[in-house]
C-alpha cells in the first residue's frame, strides 16, 4: 500500500468518524443508500441479474430400471431419496402383481396413493377402527391407505396387475412397512399358537421369513371370492374410480383430471393427477404453492422443465418408466414431444389441489405492470386472451 493510499483511506475514515459524531449522512460512490433517511438512486447499475453458473438441478430419474424385488408372485421397484436426493417428500414404487399374486397385509408409518395401470385386482384394508373394506379395482382406479391402515392387494383374473404407487415420505421403502409373514416368522411359536389359538403343530407351517408378493391361486372375475365385496360409503371407500369421471380441464391440446380430498375424501394428505397431452401440446408454466409433485410417464415422450431454487433452469426428456420430482413452489412445465398421446400419473402430497398458471397470472395484473417487468409496450399486453385450460395445443 502506497503512502498516498493510506492516506486516502485514513482520509475517508476521519471523514466517516466525524458524520457519525455530527449526525452527517456520508455518500458512498455507486451506493444508492446512505443512512437512515437519506436514500438516493444508484449511480450505476445492471439492466439485468446475472445467472448464475453451475451444474442443472437432478430432478429426474427411472423407475422402470431400477433394482427389482422379486418373490414368487410378482415384484416391485421403488425410487426414494436415496436414489433421487432431491425428492425429500415423495417417493414413489411400481407394483406388479402376477395372475394369483396376493401382495400380504402390510401397513406403513406413511400413507399410501396409487394409479392402477392395467389389470384388476380386490384390495383388503382394515382401519385402526377395525372397520374393513373389501372391493375390486380396475384400470384408471386410485386407492388411498393412511398410514397405519393395514392392507392387502391381490389380482383378478388371468391378466397381471400393476400400478403406480407413491408415499408421503421420500425415504419410504422397507424401513417403514411391516409385513405379516415378516413379524409372524420372527415371533416365537408358542406365542403365535396362544395369539390365534392355533395347535402349535399349524404354527409350524409360517414362512421362516417375508413372503412379500406370493404366488396363488387364480381368482376368476366370476367366482364367489371376486364377488365377496365389502365397499364403504364415499366417505369412507379407499378406492376412486378417476376415469369414470370427467376431467377438471379439458382442451384441444389435452386434458387434466384431479383426484383431491374434495372429490376423494379418504386422500386427505394428497392429490392425484393424470395428464393426458396431444402431441406438441404443453401443461403450460405454472406451480404449486402448497405441495410438492411426483410423477411418472405411463406413455409417449415427454420434455420437462424445472425452475428450481437458486434460480436455475433444468430441462430433461423423459419416456415411458421415467419420473420426476418438483418442489413445492418451483415453476415447471411438461410438453409432449412424441407423435402420439402422452400420459402423465402425478400426485401432491397434499389433499388441497392448488396451481397457479403463468398466464393466469399475468392476465390478472395491468398492463403496464408487464410492459415494465418484460420491456415490451403496454399495448403488447392491452388485449390478453382469457384463457380456460391450462392445457396449451400445439400451434
Amino acid at each position: 500500500m502506497t503512502n498516498g493510499t493510506r492516506r486516502g483511506i485514513l482520509g475517508v475514515m476521519t471523514v466517516a468518524a466525524g458524520a457519525l459524531a455530527t449526525g452527517r449522512a456520508v455518500a458512498v460512490e455507486d451506493d444508492g443508500h446512505a443512512a437512515g433517511y437519506d436514500v438516493a438512486p444508484a449511480s450505476r447499475f445492471a439492466a439485468t441479474i446475472p445467472r448464475k453458473d453451475g451444474d442443472p438441478v437432478v430432478f429426474t430419474t427411472s423407475l422402470d430400471k431400477g433394482a427389482l424385488k422379486a418373490t414368487s408372485g410378482g415384484w416391485a421397484r421403488d425410487v426414494t431419496t436415496r436414489n433421487l436426493p432431491i425428492a425429500t417428500d415423495i417417493a414413489g414404487a411400481h407394483l406388479f402383481l402376477n395372475p394369483g399374486g396376493v401382495r400380504e397385509m402390510h401397513w406403513h408409518t406413511s400413507d399410501e396413493w396409487a394409479y392402477i395401470l392395467a389389470g384388476h385386482c380386490q384390495v383388503t384394508v382394515v382401519d385402526p377402527q377395525g372397520e374393513t373394506e373389501v372391493a375390486n379395482y380396475g384400470p384408471g382406479d386410485l386407492w388411498y391407505f393412511p398410514k397405519g391402515h393395514s392392507h392387502a392387494i391381490q389380482t383378478i383374473g388371468g391378466e397381471p396387475c400393476h400400478a403406480i404407487l407413491a408415499f408421503n415420505d421420500g425415504l419410504y421403502g422397507e424401513h417403514g412397512t411391516f409385513g405379516l409373514s415378516d413379524w409372524a416368522s420372527r415371533l416365537d411359536p408358542a406365542m403365535m399358537a396362544q395369539v390365534f389359538g392355533m395347535p402349535k403343530e399349524s404354527i409350524a407351517g409360517i414362512p421362516p421369513g417375508e413372503v412379500y408378493i406370493r404366488q396363488g391361486a387364480v381368482m376368476r372375475h366370476d367366482g364367489m371370492q371376486a364377488r365377496a365385496t365389502k365397499v364403504l360409503s364415499r366417505a369412507r371407500t379407499h378406492r376412486y374410480a378417476m376415469l369414470a369421471n370427467a376431467p377438471q380441464t379439458t382442451s384441444d391440446g389435452g386434458s387434466l383430471a384431479i383426484a383431491s380430498a374434495e372429490e376423494y375424501p379418504m386422500s386427505a394428505a394428497m392429490s392425484g393427477t393424470l395428464l393426458r397431452l396431444q402431441p406438441g401440446a404443453l401443461h403450460e408454466p405454472h406451480w404449486h404453492p402448497n405441495a410438492n409433485e411426483w410423477h411418472y410417464v405411463s406413455k409417449g415422450r415427454t420434455r420437462v422443465t424445472l425452475f428450481a431454487p437458486d434460480k436455475r433452469l433444468s430441462v430433461a426428456e423423459l419416456s415411458v418408466g421415467d419420473c420426476a420430482y418438483f418442489p413445492r413452489g418451483c415453476g415447471h412445465t411438461v410438453q409432449n414431444i412424441g407423435r402420439e398421446e402422452c400420459e402423465v400419473v402425478s400426485v401432491l402430497d397434499s389433499g388441497s389441489y392448488q396451481e397457479t398458471s403463468l398466464s393466469d397470472w399475468v392476465q390478472r395484473v395491468p398492463a403496464h405492470l408487464l410492459a415494465n417487468n418484460l420491456g415490451l409496450p403496454d399495448e403488447a399486453f392491452s388485449k390478453l386472451a382469457r384463457k380456460t385450460s391450462v392445457i396449451v395445443a400445439a400451434i
